[in-house]
């Protein structure tokens, strides 16, 4: 059996199609550090496919500049828009993509899972678990949008389930993984 990396870079997205927020951290045992936090912009694009476009790109460079040991992503929620979860759905499945191009294992967390994590309350509002984070990882700058923070809350929700990367779950370490995991959804 293979020992655990006592270090590991975990990247938590929060996807949408007019603000992606990312944030990522370092974990050292039990102590987990900010690497960076942020958003990625598209809401002055009209074309779905163009967002679609960037979310990937992005997602690739921040891949390729942080090197993460794996990726974190909030799921969609279920809303009454139906139009509004495909093109969240949309959006969760490229930065997917992205991950599982560079074989970084993807593990993904409701909401609340995440939201109960950071604050204890599945319930919370943006600002709480904002508030939360600023303690736990000792930062002060307030980002211009929450999505980033809660990008940050996706990652660290994944270092508090302390699972191994490559373990349990909704985990795919590549595209072969994940095709022979769901054999039945293709055609």
């Amino acid at each position: 059996m293979l020992a655990e990396k006592k270090e590991r870079v975990i990247m938590g997205i929060d996807p949408g199609t007019s603000i992606m927020g990312y944030g990522i951290i370092l974990e050292k045992g039990n102590k987990i550090e900010l690497i960076t936090l942020g958003i990625v912009r598209m809401d002055h694009l009209d074309d779905h496919f163009l967002k679609l476009q960037r979310i990937f790109e992005k997602t690739v460079k921040l891949i390729d500049e942080y090197k993460p040991d794996t990726l974190a992503l909030e799921a969609p929620f279920y809303g009454k828009n139906i139009q509004v979860m495909l093109k969240l759905g949309r959006a969760q499945g490229v930065a997917m993509a992205a991950a599982l191009s560079r074989n970084i294992p993807v593990n993904e967390y409701a909401p609340r899972k995440i939201k109960q994590s950071i604050t204890g309350n599945g319930s919370a509002g943006k600002e709480q678990v904002a508030a939360m984070l600023q303690r736990l990882l000792n930062f002060k700058e307030t980002p211009e949008f929450l999505d980033a923070t809660d990008g940050l809350a996706v990652a660290v929700c994944h270092s508090f389930q302390k699972i191994p990367t490559g373990g349990k779950g909704k985990t795919y370490s590549g595209w072969e993984s994940f095709v022979s995991d769901n054999k039945k959804r293709l055609r």
